[in-house]
């Protein structure tokens, strides 16, 4: 479970996959897929939780690491590019990008 607290060392992405409502279950499969079998196996993978909205529109993913580096070679794995080719065909756009936790209440 992720842990959200400012001063944290760990590395936050948040990714936002815009979808939509006929292919919002097949994408929100793949990335649980992704995650359970290949992605939470990777050195340095925290957590990450996946939501997606009411009208199954957006999944935004949430995920830590221990380092920014860690989540780079994740990506840059051949399994992940593969699948991210996959993913890529599931939906409009999809954009991680790398966080601070600045603050939390």
């Amino acid at each position: 479970m992720p842990k959200i607290s400012a001063g944290t060392d760990a590395q936050t992405v948040i990714t936002t996959f815009e979808t939509s409502p006929g292919t919002c279950q097949d994408l929100l499969d793949a990335l649980t897929d992704a995650y359970a079998n290949f992605i939470s196996k990777q050195p340095g993978f925290i957590a990450a939780g996946l939501h997606v909205n009411d009208a199954q529109t957006r999944i935004a993913n949430y995920s830590q690491w221990h380092r920014r580096e860690d989540f780079q070679a994740m990506l840059r794995s051949s399994e992940m590019r593969e699948r991210n080719r996959h993913i890529s065909d599931l939906c409009r756009t999809f954009e991680p990008v790398l966080y601070d936790v600045a603050a939390t209440f």
